[in-house]
């Protein structure tokens, strides 16, 4: 039987990025007030597609109707842009954002 090799990585290799390097940040999903759609419409809406419970819907609902939008999902741009076409589908109005810093 032969002897088995493992390879190593480097530890001295310089793993320090630069200053030129963007980190990370998330796009969102955000739905807006509009007209049209009754609260209890958006609402049900919110729980059917993204699978929020009942206070989470209400709670995102209320915003979006008191304060104008609501944040409804984070995370990658592609994955943003396929909620907020859904949104459409629905018939609500929404927008994909980049996360603040």
């Amino acid at each position: 039987m032969g002897v088995m090799s493992v390879a190593l990585p480097d530890l001295g290799e310089d793993l320090r990025t630069t200053g030129s390097e963007q980190p990370h940040h998330p796009w969102q999903t955000v739905v807006w007030n509009d007209p049209v759609n009754l609260m209890s419409y958006v609402a049900h809406v919110f729980r059917e597609y993204f699978g929020f419970d009942r206070p989470e819907a209400e709670r995102l609902m209320l915003a979006v109707h008191h304060d104008g939008h609501a944040v409804v999902a984070e995370g990658a741009r592609e994955q943003m842009e396929l909620h907020t076409q859904a949104m459409h589908d629905y018939g609500l109005w929404a927008t994909v954002r980049q996360a603040p810093r």
